[in-house]
């Protein structure tokens, strides 16, 4: 693994300073395949195919965290969705108290930034 970066996980805000973002699940899972991830910072809807439907959204990359075991120091939740950062938040502590993911990750049920959008 290489040196820890801080993922920001949405499909439309602007990246903050210090982050690498991800703008798809897939892009997600490609980072922590790559990197070790300090800070995870996810929103939960994560927009529409050409379509109009919906993509997976962050509380299926949660999922997906938890069903793999997958690591971060810290996680974080900017979405403005507060059923979607309930769900989120919920199943993170639940996987963690079932020892699906690590007892020392710090999980918060808020931002650590500023949710700007520029376009």
């Amino acid at each position: 693994m290489s040196v820890k970066v801080n993922l920001y996980l949405d499909d439309l805000r602007d990246c903050p300073e210090g982050f690498i973002v991800a703008r798809t699940i897939e892009e997600a899972i490609q980072c922590f395949q790559e990197h070790s991830i300090e800070l995870l910072s996810l929103d939960h809807d994560l927009g529409e195919d050409e379509n109009g439907n919906e993509l997976r959204n962050g509380y299926d990359f949660v999922k997906y965290f938890c069903e793999n075991g997958l690591r971060a120091s810290k996680i974080y939740l900017h979405t403005d969705n507060p059923v979607g950062r309930n769900n989120m938040y919920e199943t993170l502590l639940a996987a963690q108290r079932r020892g699906f993911i690590d007892e020392d990750i710090e999980i918060y049920h808020y931002s650590i930034t500023v949710n700007k959008y520029s376009g």
